[in-house]
Formats: structure tokens, sequence, C-alpha cells
């Protein structure tokens, strides 16, 4: 329609019909062979101290904050006693 745009027909070329694995040769000089691939890097290993060290380390990182949160919640309750003792003490007066 008026807003589908429509790609133009992309003619096929006329080849000779060739192997995939045929070596033609362009010129008559020789080349050098190509250079093979890297060889493929294996991961490095992590010992078992390493994964002990990083387990611990969250543990201890957890520990420290679920006990600031919970000085936090802690120190929030009695700030909310306090202020409400001390409201009823005002009203008394």
């Amino acid at each position: 329609m008026f807003l589908r745009p429509q790609l133009p027909e992309t003619p096929t070329p006329n080849l000779p019909m060739t192997p995939q694995h045929a070596h033609v040769p362009v010129c008559g000089c020789q080349h050098p062979a190509p250079l093979a691939p890297p060889p493929q890097r294996a991961f490095p290993s992590v010992g078992s101290g390493a994964v002990a060290a990083v387990v611990v380390g969250g543990v201890v990182v957890v520990a420290l904050l679920a006990a600031v949160v919970v000085t936090a919640v802690s120190v929030a309750v009695a700030a909310l006693v306090l202020r409400s003792l001390l409201g009823a003490q005002h009203r008394r007066r």
C-alpha cells in the first residue's frame, strides 16, 4: 500500500557452476600458505580457595547490612516511643 516500502527485486547473477572447494590460482606467482587461526584459550581455572573467599566475603557484607538495618529499625522505634511519651507529657500540663 502507501506506507509499506517495496524492495526492488535483485537479479541473480549467471555464474558458471564451479565446486565450492576448487582452488583456481589467479596469478602464476607462489603465495605463502594462509596463517592458522589462533588457538582457543580456555578459561582460567579458579581455585576452591578463591571461591571460598568470595562466599565468606559475601556473607560478611550481608551480615553487616543486616546489622545496619536492625540498628536503623530499633532507633526508629525508640524515636517513635520517645516522641509519643514526650507528646503525652506535654498534653497533660
